[in-house]
């Protein structure tokens, strides 16, 4: 890995000019200390970079410095592979193998191209963390020893032991044979299979992951999109699911969306609200998704999720209504 990371940092020098520590460090996803110790451990193997000092005084290599690093790495061929999802590359864990790779791919090409790509770069922006009115994704936070380890057993076709944590339940090991990764609006999910079962798990609720040697028990080639297809329906039309409807305030409409399992009809309201019928995985899970929503949303039936929440809320007015010192 510093191999990598020392080939990145005379690439960025290469490219960019004088950069400071702190910018490298930021770049590299390392420390400034740590940047120090590559500027040392190039100079010694011969790379000609040079400090300036001052208020804007960097790390640079002598002026015509040309050399040959850009073979690509397996992770970074892979995070070429998925960068038409940029999202993928975070959720997957190749977010710095991307950069790394793009640095070769600049690299190498001819100068005069090069000043062509960075213009074309900076007119082009893909996913922003906002939309136009400010409202940011919520991706999911996955450390990256899992992710990496949950990804070398989907490629090595290996069997992957998991640590993994269900809602409402406490974690618990399992082992299991990887198929593939899927990544949806910032969620990773591992698709795989138990004992000959289908089993999909989210990644945000992996808490350790262990690739073992033995090989998986799974197919040569996999149409992974098809599988995806074929498990969300049996998701969406299996178990104990509860049909909701429900008024909602248009601004908390993606936040109902987002925990629902599917959007059967909406329909926008005089006075603006929408009228929608939703399905959750359960009744637990319905009284769970309309609670958090509180008054921006209304529950219009079945009248059991009506008086569930109506009971829920009546008992916590009573508990806040009574005296604050404790007796």
């Amino acid at each position: 890995m510093r191999a990598n990371r020392l080939v990145s940092l005379v690439l960025l020098l290469r490219q960019r000019g004088r950069l400071s520590a702190a910018t490298l460090a930021r770049e590299l996803e390392v420390s400034t200390r740590t940047v120090l110790r590559d500027i040392e451990a190039l100079s010694a193997a011969g790379v000609p970079v040079y400090a300036e000092r001052g208020r804007h005084g960097g790390f640079a290599l002598l002026p015509g410095f040309q050399t040959r690093l850009t073979g690509l790495s397996q992770d970074e061929a892979l995070a070429l592979m998925v960068a038409g999802s940029r999202r993928g590359t975070q959720v997957f864990g190749l977010g710095s193998a991307l950069a790394s790779a793009m640095l070769k791919v600049v690299d190498a090409l001819p100068d005069s191209y090069q000043e062509t790509a960075a213009d074309v770069a900076e007119r082009l922006l893909v996913d922003p963390e906002t939309d136009l009115l400010s409202r940011r994704r919520t991706a999911e936070e996955i450390p990256d020893a899992i992710v990496t380890e949950v990804r070398r057993a989907v490629l090595a076709g290996r069997k992957l032991r998991l640590r993994y944590a269900p809602v409402d339940r406490a974690p618990a090991w399992r082992t299991v044979d990887p198929l593939g990764l899927v990544t949806v609006r910032d969620q990773g999910y591992l698709l795989a299979t138990r004992s000959g079962a289908d089993r999909t798990y989210r990644l945000s609720r992996v808490r350790a992951a262990e690739a073992l040697d033995e090989p998986a028990q799974r197919p040569d080639r996999i149409d992974l999109g098809r599988v995806w297809q074929e498990r969300g329906t049996r998701f969406r039309t299996g178990g104990d699911q509860v049909a909701v409807h429900v008024r909602v305030d248009p601004g908390r409409r993606e936040e109902l969306v987002g925990t629902a399992l599917a959007v059967r009809s909406e329909e926008a309201e005089p006075d603006g609200r929408l009228r929608m019928e939703v399905t959750f995985q359960d009744a637990r899970h319905a009284e769970w998704a309309l609670w958090q929503l509180a008054t921006s949303a209304e529950a219009l039936a079945p009248e059991w999720l009506r008086a569930s929440l109506h009971d829920r809320a009546t008992a916590l007015a009573a508990h806040y209504g009574a005296s604050g010192d404790g007796r």
